[in-house]
């Protein structure tokens, strides 16, 4: 079915019935004003013609009618078909002439549509009423270039921000640790506590350098390579617990708790080094904008021929406008790029990249109430 669709949908792109029928009576009238001109000026030439011929050789060269009919004969009569093939390949030329003149209009046309292509107009290209394939498929690929342009100026803008986000956060804790080490070296007698809470904390930036390196890694790695899967059958109750109570540490001086609802058996089909990363980032990100004392749900469950794994917390609501970008490199909920609340803005966007490998879907729904991210993979 969706075969015949094509061709019928090629065939309407290549509908040239408009010009072949023009074509067709174009060469027709050409044939039948040839054939008329024959005919009439074979009667003609016979008829009162030739008795204005002789009366014009009487009156211009005094011939008398005997000597006038005689020439009329020997010139006209007996060279009739001589004249006539004479006369209508004139005709057929200048028909000719008209007609090539009339059809190389189209080339015209396809050539000034051509250099329409290469203008950065948002006009449409417009043809001949005969030629409204060539015109839609012109158009079409106008688009097609606009398309491909707009594609590659947006690949160039993203990579400039990939550029200038890169230096904006390796530069916050790189500078620490500079700073921090510069006082270390300047002050070798420093006291031993404040010795120990410097390296302590040029440590901590240190360990955030190195977490920035990696997101920017897997995201570039993600973007110039397919991602690789390696499938097995996952434990899906285990896995989610497992995850929760690494972040045990992170959740405890906040008074935050992670909650997990799942049958038991709940078994999943993927690759679990790269999905735990997808749980662990969207756990991450609950945890960093959840209120405090509150609790963190998560919960899987099978529906139809998919397995459903939703993490919701309460906190402030994200914005409606939002919402449809969270998902892009580099978004981060607060605008001010603050480190407070996380990485470099990738967390989710690899998240994306790894369930879309997965041939599902992750998605965000936001209110007063909770916000809850839900992923959709196929059993």
């Amino acid at each position: 079915m969706a075969i015949k669709l094509k061709s019928k949908s090629d065939k309407r792109r290549n509908d040239y019935t408009k010009l072949k029928r023009k074509l067709f009576f174009q060469m027709l009238l050409i044939t039948v004003t040839a054939a008329a001109t024959v005919y009439l000026l074979r009667n003609i030439l016979r008829g009162q013609i030739g008795d204005r011929i002789v009366q014009f050789l009487i009156h211009v060269f005094r011939f008398d009618y005997s000597i006038a009919y005689t020439i009329y004969q020997v010139v006209f009569r007996n060279n009739l078909d001589t004249i006539l093939f004479v006369v209508t390949l004139i005709f057929l030329i200048i028909f000719f002439r008209f007609s090539i003149s009339w059809f190389t209009q189209y080339f015209d046309e396809l050539s000034i549509g051509m250099d329409q292509l290469l203008e950065e107009s948002d006009e449409e290209i417009t043809l001949a009423p005969e030629l409204d394939f060539m015109e839609n498929k012109l158009n079409q690929i106008k688009r097609n270039i606009e398309k491909q342009k707009k594609a590659a100026l947006d690949a160039e803008k993203r990579k400039n921000d990939l550029v200038v986000y890169l230096a904006h956060d390796l530069k916050t804790p790189l500078t620490s640790v500079i700073g921090y080490l510069s006082l270390l070296n300047e002050a070798p007698d420093m006291p031993p506590e404040q010795k120990a809470k410097y390296v302590g904390i040029t440590l901590e930036k240190a360990y955030r350098l190195e977490q920035l390196i990696n997101e920017f890694f897997e995201i570039t790695r993600f973007n110039l390579q397919t991602i690789v899967l390696n499938k097995e059958k996952i434990n899906l109750l285990f896995m989610l617990q497992q995850m929760a109570d690494e972040f045990y540490p992170i959740l405890t001086p906040q008074g935050k708790q992670v909650s997990v609802h799942a049958p038991e058996g709940l078994t999943l089909w993927g690759d679990p080094d790269k999905l735990a990363r997808v749980f662990n980032n969207i756990l991450k990100n609950a945890i960093a904008y959840s209120y405090e004392n509150s609790t963190i749900e998560i919960s899987a469950k099978q529906e139809d021929n998919y397995i459903v794994i939703s993490f919701t917390n309460q906190g402030n609501p994200i914005p409606q406008a939002k919402l449809d970008t969270i998902f892009e490199k580099f978004y981060r909920l607060d605008s001010a790029r603050s480190t407070n609340t996380g990485g470099a803005g990738l967390g989710l966007a690899i998240a994306k990249e790894i369930v879309n490998a997965h041939e599902g879907t992750i998605s965000v729904e936001s209110n007063t109430e909770n916000t809850v991210f839900t992923v959709k993979l196929p059993i």
